[in-house]
């Protein structure tokens, strides 16, 4: 990756107080995020809450009916280098109350404060500007609820290639008309986005939306995000930016600022970023809490989708992870990502004198700056590209030989052969690390055909 951009104020900020209108997106809406009716029992919640009514709306459990009466659990502290130095919590009654009832589709409202106060620290952007956030079932099921909310069957969509394969499988069962933006050691590229702009086909509608999401590990320069954002204004389309592994960044230099942040930096108005953090990476995957963050009229539609669907996010572990990240503070959540990121790298570390020792010579990589993936090319024919197909050498010889990884096929927007890999580094011990690479090695003179080893791996570190 190269290094970010250390200077912000060439990058002629505009410091926009200003938003897009609200009825700027009513044309942006699908078909469905404009016709989905909202629940008419959900939709009256807040009422409940005006002084003095009694209300008879809601089939609410009676509360006494729990079998659940206290909960008590105990969470390491970032404020202690000792994983043996855990603190005790205990919900209250009132808490516990909250945590057992149906809430609002939004979230409760002490873990969407916690969350609106992160995004202010961590992108400068204050509540009320025009902007709100959404807790959803992990990020995933709130990137579902966007792209139908914006996206209709047969749509052309920007992506971001190569991007998460998760998110692909929606615009895939969509139909969607994926145009993939090619991306380099610096992130997505900005000369094929306005190429693609710029030679749209008048026939074709345009593109309403760009998906930015990618499995490599690359960290996108603050020169391209400023690029993209301003082709974003340029061109007219909505950013999603799924941000993951932002809490997971350990490069060598100032992590960039995101495109929710920069938006209201060098945009004459916000509203064109719709941002999504995962807590999945960074506190518990199994609690499934994710959040969305900004405009406020696609965030109604997410919200109208969550009150036909899954009604709203557990409340329960909304209040468990509140109980615990408000006891830190945020500059307790700063130290345990913090902690985190550096733990990642030392893995990362690892993995890369692996890649070196047994593999170099047989793949070509860029070294990951966030996350905890790899992702290589294989060299298994030197005679054409087509001929470097990942995905019998990975799928077959290397199973076979007892080691697995996921061909980048699945990655790649139209689902074109590559000879490109991602393998994870988060689980595995060091010689794991090691006798796995040893075995994809051997998988891939195996796949070449070679009787013997052509590249001598380096000596041993």
């Amino acid at each position: 990756m190269l290094a970010p951009h250390s200077n912000t104020a060439d990058l002629e900020m505009i410091a926009s107080t200003k938003r897009l209108s609200d009825a700027y997106y009513a044309s942006l809406l699908s078909q469905s995020g404009r016709e989905r009716k909202p629940s008419p029992i959900c939709s009256l919640y807040p009422l409940e809450r005006a002084p003095g009514i009694i209300s008879l709306l809601a089939g609410k459990p009676n509360p006494t009916t729990f079998p659940i009466t206290s909960l008590t659990f105990s969470a390491r502290s970032p404020y202690s280098s000792s994983p043996a130095d855990e603190t005790t919590y205990s919900l209250t009654p009132g808490e516990l109350a909250l945590g057992l009832q149906y809430a609002d589709a939004a979230g409760i409202k002490p873990f969407l404060e916690w969350c609106y106060g992160l995004q202010e620290i961590s992108h400068g952007r204050k509540k009320g500007e025009g902007w709100s956030v959404f807790v959803g079932v992990g990020s995933l099921d709130l990137i579902y609820k966007a792209i139908h909310a914006l996206v209709d069957y047969g749509d052309p969509v920007l992506i971001e290639s190569p991007t998460y394969s998760g998110v692909l499988s929606i615009f895939q069962n969509l139909h969607c008309n994926l145009v993939d933006v090619e991306t380099d050691s610096q992130g997505i590229s900005a000369a094929s986005l306005r190429s693609i702009l710029e030679n749209w086909p008048t026939e074709k509608p345009p593109a309403e939306s760009i998906c930015g999401n990618n499995p490599t590990g690359v960290t996108a320069t603050l020169e391209r995000r400023v690029e993209v954002l301003k082709l974003a204004h340029e061109f007219d389309f909505i950013i999603l930016e799924d941000d993951p592994y932002y809490y997971l960044y350990y490069g060598s230099e100032l992590r960039p600022p995101s495109y929710f942040s920069l938006e209201k930096q060098i945009l004459p108005e916000t509203g064109r970023v719709l941002r999504f953090d995962s807590l999945s990476k960074v506190f518990s995957a199994g609690m499934r809490l994710g959040f969305a963050s900004g405009p406020e009229p696609i965030l109604t539609a997410i919200g109208i989708h969550t009150e036909t669907s899954t009604s709203q996010t557990s409340s329960l572990t909304q209040m468990i992870a509140y109980k615990v990240l408000s006891s830190w503070g945020y500059d307790g959540f700063k130290i345990h990502t913090k902690r985190l990121s550096d733990f990642y790298r030392e893995k990362r570390d690892v993995y890369q004198a692996a890649m070196m020792k047994y593999l170099d010579g047989y793949v070509e990589w860029t070294q990951p700056e966030a996350g905890m993936f790899f992702w290589f090319k294989l060299k298994l024919s030197n005679d054409r590209d087509e001929a470097n197909d990942s995905e019998s050498a990975i799928r077959g010889t290397a199973f076979k030989n007892g080691v697995l990884a996921l061909p980048g096929t699945v990655f790649l927007p139209n689902g074109s052969k590559t000879a490109y890999v991602r393998a994870s580094f988060s689980l595995n011990t060091e010689e794991e690390v090691f006798e796995g690479l040893r075995r994809l090695r051997a998988s891939i003179i195996e796949a070449r055909g070679d009787s013997e080893e052509i590249v001598r791996p380096r000596a041993e570190f």
